[in-house]
């Protein structure tokens, strides 16, 4: 299953409580993006969030995932997922 991940900072945290995870932070990202569950990583243009593109069995093992970056465990951010599927409109040029 596809999954869009798509970061939000929790409210009245500072940056200075983010600092002390943010190498930590990225290095558990690359593991999650060397065993394929994280496929694509991005930041918004228009905001300092991170959005995911994820390979997951199921929402609950992405979330599972999510739940090791240490940025979630210290209660800094959270993530909004959402499961896609294949675009079916191009079935209607060829029916």
């Amino acid at each position: 299953m596809k999954l869009l991940a798509i970061e939000h900072e929790r409210p009245g945290a500072s940056l200075e409580a983010f600092k002390p995870h943010i190498r930590a932070e990225a290095m558990r990202a690359w593991e999650l993006h060397q065993s394929g569950i994280i496929r694509e990583l991005y930041f918004r243009q228009d905001k300092n969030e991170a959005i995911l593109v994820m390979e997951a069995a199921s929402v609950e093992e992405a979330n599972k995932a999510l739940d090791t970056l240490p940025l979630v465990k210290a209660g800094l951010i959270t993530f909004e997922l959402i499961p896609l599927k294949a675009y079916p409109g191009f079935a209607r040029l060829f029916a």
